[in-house]
C-alpha cells in the first residue's frame, strides 16, 4: 500500500495553492492511502456517500452546510468526520463553521485554507496524489525521446545501449536518463519514465567515460521525463543460447511493466548496422501503426490480391 502524509503534501503544494494551516497542526503525518488504483477517490468536493480522503468545501459545500441548523448541521459534520478524512480544505477563502472546527480539533484532523478555487486545488491534488502514490518500477537501460515518444532501449552489458543514446542526440533527440530509468505508472494506461536525481544529465559511454550532455549538447538534449512507448531491445547477433530473431515478425511482441504491455521491438546488433536509423525508422514505423496505418499488413494484403488474380 502506498502512502504520503499531509505535512507532505502541504510542503509540496503550499507556494503554488496558497495553503495555511487553520487547526491540526500537529496531525500533519495523518498518512494519505492509495488503497485501490482510482488516486480520484483520494481528494474531491464534500462528498458523503463515498467520502474523500481529503475533502474540499468550498463556497457550494459551506452554503450547503449553512442551510441545515440544529441537530441537523451537526448530524451533517458527524457524517463528514465519519470516514476519519485525512485532511480539510477549506477552498475560495471562506471560512469553517465552529462546529466543523471544533470537531476537527477533537479528532485531530488537519485543517488547511487556501484562497484559489475548489476545482483548481481538486485538480492540482489529484495530479501531485496520482504522482506521488504511483506504483513505480526500475529498469536498466537507456531512456530517450525519439520524434517525441518516449524509447527505453535495452540490451546486455557492452551491446553499444549508450553509443546509440549519444548517436540519436547528435541527430536532435533527446535523452532522459541513462543506466537507470525510474519508471511509475501515473494513470491507468500510462507509464512515465524519469532519471534518478544523481545521474540527471549524464551518460556514460565506454572509452570516453562520464557525459554531461545538458553542458555539451545543450539545453534541448535531454529531458525532465517522458511517457514509455516503445522498448528497442538491442540482440547480439549470432550469440549462442539467443533466440533467432523474425526476419519477417508478423505479431506485436510486448513487455508487462507494471501491469501494462508496453510494445518491444528486436534489433539485432552486427557491424555496419546503422542502429540509430533502425531505430528511428522503428518509431515512424510505430507511429503509423497508432495511426493505423501497418506496413507489413498491408505488404502482406498485396500479395494475397497478387496471389488471388495469378489463380484467376
Amino acid at each position: 500500500m502506498l502512502q504520503t502524509s499531509i505535512a507532505r503534501l502541504y510542503e509540496d503544494n503550499a507556494a503554488s495553492l496558497g495553503l495555511g494551516w487553520v487547526s491540526g497542526r500537529g496531525s500533519e503525518a495523518l498518512p494519505v492511502r492509495r488503497e485501490s488504483a482510482d488516486t480520484a477517490a483520494l481528494v474531491g468536493h464534500l462528498n458523503l456517500i463515498h467520502p474523500n480522503r481529503i475533502q474540499v468545501l468550498g463556497l457550494r459545500e459551506l452554503a450547503y452546510i449553512d442551510g441545515y441548523s440544529g441537530a441537523t448541521i451537526g448530524q451533517v459534520i458527524i457524517n463528514l468526520f465519519a470516514a476519519e478524512p485525512a485532511a480539510i480544505i477549506l477552498a475560495e477563502g471562506v471560512a469553517a463553521p465552529a462546529a466543523l472546527l471544533s470537531s476537527a480539533q477533537a479528532r485531530n484532523i488537519p485543517v488547511l485554507a487556501t484562497a484559489s478555487p475548489a476545482y483548481v486545488v481538486i485538480d492540482t491534488l489529484r495530479r501531485y496524489l496520482a504522482k506521488v502514490l504511483a506504483d513505480s518500477t526500475s529498469r536498466h537501460g537507456v531512456f530517450v525521446d525519439v520524434l517525441g515518444l518516449g524509447v527505453l532501449i535495452t540490451g546486455e552489458s557492452g551491446v553499444g545501449k549508450s553509443e546509440l543514446a549519444l548517436e540519436l542526440i547528435s541527430r536532435g533527440h533527446g535523452l532522459v536518463a541513462d543506466d537507470v530509468v525510474e519508471i511509475s505508472r501515473i494513470a491507468a494506461k500510462t507509464l512515465e519514465g524519469r532519471c534518478p536525481p544523481l545521474l540527471k544529465d549524464f551518460l556514460e559511454v565506454r572509452g570516453l567515460g562520464v557525459l554531461n550532455i545538458r553542458v555539451i549538447f545543450g539545453e534541448t538534449a535531454v529531458r525532465p521525463k517522458m511517457n514509455l512507448k516503445l522498448i528497442v531491445h538491442l540482440a547480439k547477433s549470432g550469440q549462442a543460447g539467443a533466440a533467432p530473431t523474425e526476419r519477417l515478425p508478423l505479431h506485436e511482441i510486448t513487455e508487462d511493466i507494471l501491469g501494462l504491455p508496453v510494445r518491444k521491438i528486436v534489433i539485432p546488433v552486427a557491424a555496419g548496422r546503422y542502429l540509430a536509423v533502425l531505430v528511428e525508422a522503428a518509431v515512424r514505423n510505430y507511429i503509423l501503426q497508432l495511426r493505423g496505418y501497418d506496413s507489413t499488413q498491408e505488404f502482406i494484403a498485396r500479395q494475397h490480391g497478387q496471389l488471388k488474380r495469378g489463380v484467376n
